[in-house]
């Protein structure tokens, strides 16, 4: 159990597997208590609860389901029923599907399908799921078959995207040529009704005067009557309608009958033959216009779903309806609806059959950046010939030949040069020719080419996240394997340990920089502002990537030409921004190289600059304006000898913003290396910084002598307790060892230990509690308290801080800094 429970030690947070991987009654599962289990099963069962993805796990003659706390969110009310069920339990009313996939598993051969639908019942309701995922087989010791795993995502939500983008785009194309209000909502309620499979779809327009609905069209199913030409009052619906409608809240009724919104008007509902309905308000300036209700002749439980494809319906009769009518005032008072035309926020442009250009609002006019002088009576490809082999050129030949409407979007090159995406829309005219309607979409395509990108490059950094955290494993997993097999001399083992050493420390590395970037990003960082002269930047960030430097071979030139210049910042993150900077100059410079750091002061404008200026690979020009952006890195070998996240850019950004300042990259080109610089603001009248006492020292003795220092590890988890232990005994330390923090604190009374080491996470008594009963008691209040814990973030440091610690590590414990926080304790 210990095994499986130290995979996801680190994670932090509650775990319902996890916890039920502790209290579950394992005498009575087939897979008996998890200690006995086989090493490949409890492998499987840790790789799968330490997962951010869903996955389960199936072991044994039965299948025996096991899971993460990601997966547990699928399965819904299933959970934790599902736990240490059989997999045919579980998935019963879905098991049919699943049989055929899950023999191909056990017989050693792996599957994947992408989207495969699904009908199930974890809601208490049946609902139509798609889920893409891989089963791939589980061995026993002996090379058998005995389970399977399963990586899973639901990609429900993204199928009903995509289905409901195409419906809606069936609904725009049938609604595009219609020029009547009463054919627009008979064709949008069809199509609707059909899609869904509904009993009833109709369209009710509101008088709030009257406070009635009247029904113009709807849709039924074979069998029903028609709703059409009645008039009812909203009340009639329960009085809860007119309300939920005036504050543009949909109203889901599941039964009609036993809700109480409408228990007490069912049988206005019942008369309609609907007992579940959805009603969906359509308001425009404050003011609720219609209803659009869908309704079934049973019970139905209304899906997030249903509502989204229900509300673009809605909206989109309503503007099909309105548009129809428009269109309809348009051709019965053309020379009076000039007007009107002119008033509209939306371009508008009159051609006859001839492509002469007769008419344009001043909407129109705005956008094409033209006078009429310049477009009336002339023939439209003369004034805009670099229209006609575009889209919207050949949708209006379309128009014009064939008379049915169409819509195009149109890129512009407008007089000032600039480019703009118009969206346009030609309806035929009763005389021949046709009528334009058009708007600048520019913001709205920006948008949509920002987000493909911002997606593309999530997509890019979740693939370089998974290289990157894969990679470490490997040298992790070769030397723990030659320290398994026992028959390694010294040298050997030495060099086993700094492997593993070095790699968790990389590891732990990746984890603090995703940490850090967001707690930055989300505004969770508080900076502990002081004066900071410029040399005590440079300086400590020169030391923090130094041996890079050496290993590299590469030659640091300082500049630095007022060292006193002081700026009111967090000394330690001004320190990251400069060391991060540094870190990536040498990263992306060959060895041998040059790479110059300099801070000067720009007395005209009161800014400290910190400039890092490399001889390294450079890069294109556009990707200067982008290099800070979240996820944005530039081309890299597929070996990726580097390393990293590339989230250090990021990072600096965001901290340099937090301090006031701005930071800037520029680059010649690809090879001819790349300039950073940070603008921090000056203080004003601020004294010079006195240099550190070059003759203070930590630690120290007491009397002449030093005499081994007696240090308590307290930790729960029994192996990590013991290694730490074995650690400290081989630096020469007096080590006692507890595993309970009421032993423990028995302990710390009797021996009077010098330091306790104290993991927060203590079950019964956690460590901040520990800390505190020690603090306040006269026999140990003068320990000197260590928290060692996986818990790093600011608010844990906080706590732990005001529980009485004296210092704060997070796990992996660096053994340096260990070791130098020690040396600093008097004895």
């Amino acid at each position: 159990m210990a095994d499986i429970l130290r995979t996801t030690a680190g994670l932090g947070g509650e775990s319902d597997v996890r916890r039920l991987l502790q209290e579950h009654d394992w005498s009575t599962s087939p897979l008996g208590p998890p200690a006995d289990w086989p090493p490949e099963l409890a492998t499987a069962v840790s790789m799968t609860v330490s997962s951010a993805f869903p996955m389960f796990v199936a072991w044994g003659p039965d299948l025996r389901f096991l899971y993460n706390d990601a997966y547990a969110t699928i399965l819904g009310a299933k959970h934790p029923a599902a736990f240490d069920a059989p997999f045919q339990h579980v998935w019963a009313e879905i098991w049919p599907d699943l049989v055929p996939i899950v023999d191909r598993a056990l017989s050693n051969k792996s599957a994947y399908f992408e989207d495969l639908p699904l009908t199930m019942e974890r809601h208490g309701f049946r609902e139509q799921t798609w889920f893409t995922f891989s089963y791939s087989p589980l061995h026993d010791g002996h090379g058998r078959v005995a389970g399977l795993y399963c990586t899973v995502i639901e990609t429900t939500s993204r199928v009903q995207a995509e289905r409901r983008a195409a419906f809606e785009l069936t609904v725009a194309d049938a609604l595009r040529p219609l020029a009547s209000a009463d054919d627009a909502i008979r064709t949008g309620c069809t199509l609707l009704g059909l899609e869904l499979g509904m009993a009833r779809v109709l369209y009710g327009e509101v008088d709030e005067a009257l406070d009635t609905l009247a029904v113009a069209r709807d849709w039924h199913r074979p069998g029903l009557a028609s709703a059409a030409g009645h008039t009812f009052s909203i009340d009639a619906f329960g009085p809860g309608l007119a309300h939920a409608g005036r504050a543009g809240e949909i109203v889901r009724l599941a039964d009609v009958r036993t809700d109480p919104r409408a228990a007490a008007r069912q049988g206005t509902y019942l008369a309609l033959d609907i007992q579940a309905c959805l009603a969906v308000p359509l308001r425009k300036s404050g003011r609720l216009q219609a209803f659009l209700m869908l309704g079934l002749d049973r019970p139905h439980p209304w899906t997030d779903a249903e509502v989204a494809l229900a509300r673009g319906t809605a909206e989109r009769i309503r503007n099909a309806v309105e548009l129809a009518r428009v269109q309809g005032t348009l051709r019965a008072e053309r020379d009076r609806g000039r007007s009107i035309l002119d008033t509209i926020a939306e371009g508008f442009m009159l051609l006859d059959r001839d492509w002469t250009v007769l008419q344009m609002n001043p909407a129109g006019l705005r956008i094409a950046h033209m006078d009429p002088a310049e477009f009336i009576g002339r023939n439209h490809w003369d004034v805009w010939p670099e229209a006609i082999d575009s889209e919207a050129g050949r949708m209006y030949r379309r128009v014009m030949r064939d008379r049915v409407a169409g819509t195009a979007e149109y890129r512009q090159r407008i007089p000032d040069g600039v480019d703009i995406w118009c969206e346009v829309r030609a309806y035929p005219t009763p005389d021949g020719g046709i009528v334009s309607f058009f708007r600048d979409i520019t913001e709205r395509k920006a948008a949509e080419d920002k987000l493909r990108a911002a997606d593309r490059r999530k997509d890019e950094f979740l693939a370089m996240l998974a290289h990157e955290l894969r990679n470490p494993l490997a040298p992790i997993s070769a030397a723990a394997d030659l320290l398994r097999i026992g028959r390694l001399d010294e040298a050997r083992v030495r060099q086993s340990s700094a492997i593993i050493g070095r790699q968790v420390r990389h590891m732990t590395s990746l984890v603090d920089d995703l940490l850090d970037v967001s707690r930055v990003t989300r505004g969770l960082v508080t900076l502990a502002r002081a004066p900071v002269a410029a040399r005590a930047i440079v300086d400590e960030a020169i030391e923090q990537v130094r041996p890079m430097f050496e290993a590299r071979r590469q030659h640091l030139a300082i500049g630095i030409a007022d060292p006193d210049a002081l700026v009111l910042g967090d000394k330690a993150r001004l320190v990251q921004v400069l060391a991060n900077l540094l870190n990536n100059a040498s990263k992306y410079t060959p060895e041998d190289r040059r790479i110059d750091v300099a801070a000067t002061v720009d007395a005209a404008r009161g800014r400290l600059l910190l400039t890092v200026h490399d001889e390294g690979i450079g890069m294109e020009p556009e990707l200067t304006g982008h290099v800070f952006d979240l996820f944005t890195q530039g081309e890299r070998s597929v070996d990726r000898a580097q390393g990293g996240l590339g989230l250090g850019l990021a990072l600096v950004k965001n901290l340099v913003e937090l301090h006031g300042g701005t930071v800037a990259c520029t680059s010649p080109g690809l090879g001819q290396g790349s300039t950073f610089e940070v603008a921090l603001p000056l203080m004003e009248g601020g004294a010079r910084v006195a240099p550190a006492d070059a003759g203070a020292v930590a630690g120290g003795t007491v009397g002449g002598a030093r005499r081994p220092l007696r240090v308590l590890v307290v930790d729960d988890n029994v192996d990590a307790a013991a290694t730490l232990g074995m650690l400290l005994e081989a630096c020469g330390y007096l080590v006692d060892v507890e595993h309970d923090s009421h032993r423990a604190l028995e302990r710390a009374r009797h021996q009077r230990p010098d330091v306790a080491l104290l993991d927060i996470g203590l079950p019964d008594m956690d460590g901040n509690e520990l800390a505190r009963r020690l603090r306040a008691d006269a026999q140990t209040g003068a320990i000197v308290l260590v928290a060692v814990t996986g818990y790093g973030q600011e608010q844990d440091r906080r706590a732990a801080f005001e529980a009485g610690f004296d210092h704060h590590l997070v796990k992996p414990v660096d053994m340096d800094e260990l070791a130098a926080l020690l040396a600093g304790i008097q004895t």
